[in-house]
């Protein structure tokens, strides 16, 4: 008895176990199904849905002509769903399909067979076809046997991506730029969009499936943006860059051409070279790249003299022997034995280092702020603030800094110890073509929507006035003489004129003359009397074996450019100078010219002749001027027609 009613007691517990167990699983499941029921139904949908983001495609970037500088372009992966088509459609058209999808991807179609029957047996519900299909090659697929049933019977899985494509390849392909860089960059607001959204089901382990052929938010495709870029511009400065840093062997350089009087910039080069010794789009270099400007910046030197009036371009400066100390230091000039006494008009033209020094020591000596703070009121200490990032910033010492020192102003004379991008000199230079008015460079135009105009970018001014107007004539009339008889008279050409200013910048002092490197550089604008574009050219550290000058590496580059602008643009380009009124005078400019040069002892007839203009046409013919005044030539004191000697001294009056 005692057996049987143990083993009823263990029945009776194993029973009463069993009950809880069942009572416990029963509750759980009610708990589950009544009351938790949303929450699992959450978290399984989150499992096995998931929202997929579907970036919006860009807006288009167009040069100032409409010519595409980046566009999005649409690619395609293409995957088979093999459970979801019939067993019948299957068969019937598994070779037909293998064999278009042979034609159009090019592998055999046996291949193709065995890769879709085994997808078939292995129940795979996303395999991959192929990917980075052009939007036709995608238009095409879809048509295939099987395929063109669409999703849910033929297991046509087409997943779509845009990819950005620079239809100039490399040619300024810093400009247009990426990601946050270049034009790309600076107007991402526009170009981005509005991403998408579409809602995709997990059909095996890292493998999602559309639930619909449809996306859940269609994205919202970005705006047009046209900018200033004239691609026609931009592939002669391009080549014409190319050419020079190949001759030469550099390590990099830069052309930026800009609109003289809107400021739009029209083509920005960038070429650094490879361990190869190739070039490409390395950096923006005219955009970032701050650096000691060398002579190019004693246009800045010679506008802040005249302004502050101590100087004038007929002021006549002993360049001694072609050395100049101060202090410690000497300065030389290019030329041995320097080039005697001359103006400072001349002086500039052929890039006097110890006329500068003297000119600008000898004015400022005694208040060096003065001349920081009329280059502070040109502009020169600030940024331009150009849309696109990584503007270098300006550097002009101040008196008060710890590191000036007793040569520091004589040296920034000629452009050392300052330090400027190019941009930000080509700004200055364009100033000056402008008679005195800064504009903005801008690279911008305006934004569209399609043909719906959405934003307008006017011409911005910086500065009404870096100088006076008359400073900025006399200015001009000695770039144009630069060119015409000066450190860039390789450059001249009778077709049109050119005005600018030569620049060679040795880069590492001290380093004795087997290490030394150099930049090479060139900033102007043409046609000088009715100025069009301005342009730079700036080529850093070109092989010294073969040269290094600016006029010999750069100023080529700015030739190379304007002649094949002009040839492209014609227009009316007369000798004449801006202060000419007398039109005997216009039609006779280029004769004087002539006289200047081939017969240099006849005076010819100056009165109503902008003084600038003759005094660089006597000294041209080897004669000492006395100018006395600013303006027309009212009296000479040789006569028209008389026989002149070298040296001969003139005096004009105006």
């Amino acid at each position: 008895m005692t057996t049987e009613k143990g083993i009823l007691y263990r029945l009776y517990l194993v029973a009463a176990l069993m009950f809880v167990f069942a009572f416990a699983v029963g509750f759980k499941l009610l708990n589950i199904q009544f009351v938790e029921g949303d929450k699992y139904e959450e978290l399984a949908e989150k499992r096995t849905y998931k929202d997929f983001t579907i970036p919006a495609n860009r807006g288009n970037l167009y040069d100032a002509n409409g010519n595409l500088l980046a566009t999005s372009v649409p690619e395609y992966d293409i995957r088979f769903d093999a459970v979801t088509v019939s067993e019948k459609n299957f068969e019937e058209n598994l070779k037909p399909l293998a064999r278009e999808l042979s034609n159009l991807l090019g592998k055999p179609t046996s291949y193709y067979i065995a890769k879709l029957r085994k997808a078939r047996v292995h129940k795979n519900r996303y395999l991959l076809i192929a990917r980075s299909l052009s939007y036709s090659e995608y238009v095409k697929m879809r048509e295939f046997p099987v395929f063109n049933l669409g999703a849910y019977k033929g297991g046509f899985i087409a997943e779509q991506r845009t990819v950005r494509e620079l239809p100039m390849g490399k040619i300024g392909e810093r400009t247009v730029g990426y990601g946050q860089a270049g034009l790309e960059g600076a107007y991402d607001q526009y170009l981005r969009g509005r991403n998408g959204h579409r809602l995709k089901q997990k059909i095996a382990q890292g493998q999602w499936k559309p639930i619909s052929d449809a996306n859940e938010v269609e994205p919202q495709d970005g705006l047009d943006v046209v900018s200033t870029i004239d691609v026609n511009i931009q592939d002669v400065a391009h080549h014409a860059l190319l050419t020079q840093v190949e001759k030469f062997k550099a390590d990099h350089g830069t052309v930026v051409v800009m609109e003289t009087k809107t400021g739009e910039i029209k083509a920005m080069a960038n070429l650094g070279r490879t361990d190869l010794g190739t070039y490409y789009e390395k950096r923006n270099y005219a955009i970032w790249e701050s650096h000691e400007p060398g002579s190019t910046f004693k246009l800045m030197a010679m506008v802040a003299a005249l302004e502050d009036k101590v100087i004038d371009t007929s002021m006549v400066i002993d360049t001694e022997n072609g050395r100049v100390k101060y202090y410690d230091r000497v300065v030389r000039d290019s030329r041995l034995g320097g080039y005697g006494k001359i103006s400072a008009a001349r002086a500039f033209e052929v890039s006097s280092n110890t006329a500068f020094t003297k000119m600008i020591y000898n004015g400022y000596k005694d208040n060096p702020e003065a001349f920081v703070n009329r280059l502070d009121n040109m502009g020169l200490t600030k940024k331009i603030g150009l849309d696109i990032k990584g503007e270098g910033a300006p550097k002009i010492p101040h008196p008060d800094d710890s590191n000036w020192y007793g040569t520091t102003l004589p040296w920034m004379s000629f452009g050392y110890g300052v330090s400027l991008t190019p941009l930000q000199t080509l700004a200055f230079y364009n100033a000056i073509a402008n008679n005195g008015v800064m504009v903005k460079p801008r690279l911008i135009k305006k934004v569209k929507d399609r043909d719906r105009l959405v934003k307008h970018y006017d011409k911005p001014i910086v500065q009404n006035a870096i100088c006076s107007k008359e400073t900025a004539l006399k200015a001009k009339a000695i770039m144009q003489h630069t060119v015409e008889r000066g450190t860039a008279s390789n450059i001249f050409t009778e077709n049109f004129s050119m005005a600018g200013k030569t620049g060679t910048c040795l880069t590492n002092y001290g380093k004795g003359k087997e290490g030394s490197s150099y930049i090479a550089s060139f900033a102007g604008y043409f046609p000088a009397n009715d100025p069009k574009y301005s342009c730079i050219v700036v080529i850093s550290k070109p092989d010294t074996k073969i040269g290094y000058y600016g006029s010999t590496v750069a100023a080529p580059v700015f030739k190379s450019i304007a002649q094949k602008i002009y040839t492209a643009t014609p227009k009316t380009d007369s000798f004449e100078s801006i202060e000419v009124q007398n039109p005997n005078i216009e039609k006779n400019y280029k004769k004087f010219y002539a006289l200047a040069h081939d017969a240099k002892t006849t005076m010819p007839n100056l009165v109503g002749m902008p003084t600038m203009d003759a005094i660089a046409l006597l000294e041209n013919m080897g004669l000492q001027v006395e100018a006395n005044g600013f303006g027309m030539v009212k009296h000479q004191s040789i006569d028209f027609g008389e026989k002149i000697n070298t040296n001969q001294k003139i005096k004009l009056s105006s």
